[in-house]
């Protein structure tokens, strides 16, 4: 009853305040209301009174984003009452999916593009302009809808790469290179939070890019684009655990690019300091791979964290020959320690190699699908760095395990070998990738018959944990493949009887 009567006395206070704000108050007494509905908010339970059109309409005046044909501009926001407006907003939006629905239907998105068009003009506080990105963020990241809307009809992507420019306060070089202070002071709080907030919206809106295609402008825009994230790879923020997470939205957004556009990541001069490898500036893809190294050692959420930079590295690799050989030469140096397991140790090719068996299996096909185009799709290389135990999963569902290569197309310079593999490689158990001590043959002494029962006592063994389903013994088919072995003995059984019935035929 006290819950009851509680949750009774908020929506009675909700649907107060929201008339009281459809008055002609005094600044003072608008801000007060709209904390209230702000405070009130919060609680998922007590949305009723806010999610009519009519209370979300009133909201969106207060917050400058009412939709009209004829406004040419909206309101430019400067005021307390506007950003506890955009506060309230956000909760009652994030909280209750009809509120998701007026506020399509009311059509926030056209107001909040509007506004973000004069995003570079107006001198609004930060506030304004983070809850505006804040609110934009959760539209695109709810509705479906909103976020074809933004990304098509309102030109959106355009509409925050100027605002992520802006916020970076970015000077170029070239047509595609932004010029890069490596003594320029970290990206302050404010303007971290913004970026961040523009990073997950364009993120929202560029989901479905690679799926399809891509004109020369949008190619252009999108390489623009790219450029920048390069510069917020290489920029410091307030922090290490912001910079972090800018790095993070940074590269979730680059995996959404079309590969044809990361060309400039590569592109720009190298500069004393550079990380330079044949010819090419390789910064972004040394931070990246420091990136990775970090979010291997956190362990932490590894799908939602780990398989963007290794879905963003393994793709860059396949079409680019020289971050491809970049990346080899420090993932999978030239082999020298064939006394551990590959999955022992802690470079960043041990800790690549633990995933390939993780339980995860978005994790595991992402760390072996990297591996394995570092090696050029070359199924005895990948053995070589990987131990056949590891690769087997992916060679399965490759259909190589047989041997062979994948379906990539890469140059054709060979694989260079330690002396110190050379000499080891004859005693290395392909299986486990390391050399291993011989060990003794357990049927030494044994007589012809003891040897013969063992067999069939294992063999018996194996019979019975087939017939009962705990196990199901496999083979390799010509093709690669994993195959049980009942059907590949019930196909050799019709094969041999319709040899059998062409030979009587005949």
């Amino acid at each position: 009853l006290c819950t009851l009567s509680a949750e009774s006395g908020r929506n009675k206070l909700g649907d107060l305040v929201i008339k009281f704000l459809d008055r002609d108050l005094q600044p003072s007494c608008q801000v007060a209301c709209l904390e209230t509905i702000r405070i009130l908010s919060r609680d998922k339970y007590g949305l009723s009174p806010f999610t009519s059109r009519s209370a979300m309409h009133t909201l969106a005046k207060y917050a400058g984003l009412e939709y009209s044909e004829e406004v040419e501009g909206p309101r430019i926001p400067d005021s307390e009452s506007v950003v506890e407006a955009l506060k309230g907003l956000c909760n009652i939006i994030y909280n209750s999916v009809e509120a998701q629905e007026v506020a399509t239907d009311l059509r926030l998105v056209c107001g909040l593009a509007r506004r973000l068009k004069l995003y570079n003009e107006t001198r609004s506080s930060h506030e304004c302009k983070f809850f505006d990105l804040r609110l934009l963020f959760l539209l695109t990241a709810l509705r479906v809808d909103v976020r074809r809307q933004l990304a098509r009809e309102l030109r959106g992507v355009s509409l925050l790469t100027d605002a992520l420019e802006s916020t970076l306060a970015l000077k170029w070089s070239d047509i595609y290179e932004v010029v890069t202070d490596r003594l320029a002071q970290p990206l302050g709080k404010e303007e971290t939070e913004r970026v961040m907030e523009i990073l997950k919206t364009l993120f929202n809106i560029t989901f479905d890019i690679s799926r399809r295609e891509v004109d020369e402008e949008d190619a252009a825009l999108y390489r623009h684009l790219a450029a920048i994230l390069r510069h917020c790879l290489l920029r410091q923020s307030d922090g290490e655990d912001r910079t972090e997470e800018c790095h993070g939205h940074t590269v979730n957004l680059l995996v959404n690019l079309p590969l044809m556009c990361l060309d400039v990541l590569l592109t720009p001069k190298v500069e004393l300091g550079s990380v330079e490898y044949m010819g090419m500036n390789m910064d972004t893809v040394e931070v990246l791979l420091q990136f990775l190294d970090r979010r291997l050692d956190r362990g932490h959420k590894l799908r939602e964290t780990l398989t963007p930079v290794l879905n963003l590295l393994t793709e860059s690799s396949r079409v680019h020959r020289e971050t491809r050989k970049f990346l080899r030469a420090k993932v999978l140096p030239p082999l020298r320690d064939v006394k551990n397991r590959p999955e022992v140790g802690n470079t960043l090719r041990n800790k690549l190699v633990r995933l390939m068996t993780h339980v995860d299996t978005d994790v595991k096909h992402c760390a072996a699908e990297f591996l394995f185009v570092l090696c050029k799709e070359n199924v005895s290389r990948f053995v070589k760095y990987t131990g056949y135990g590891n690769a087997a999963g992916l060679l399965a569902a490759r259909g190589l395990l047989a041997g062979g290569r994948g379906e990539g197309h890469y140059s054709e310079d060979e694989d260079t070998d330690t002396e110190e593999y050379r000499e080891a490689k004859p005693n290395i158990n392909p299986v486990t990738g390391r050399v291993e001590e011989k060990q003794p043959n357990p049927m030494d002494g044994m007589t012809e018959e003891q040897k013969e029962y063992e067999a069939m006592k294992l063999v018996s063994m194996f019979d019975k944990l087939s017939r009962e389903q705990i196990i199901q013994p496999m083979g390799v088919t010509s093709d690669g493949r994993l195959e049980p072995l009942d059907e590949a003995a019930q196909k050799m059984l019709q094969q041999q009887e319709s040899s059998d019935l062409d030979t009587d035929s005949d």
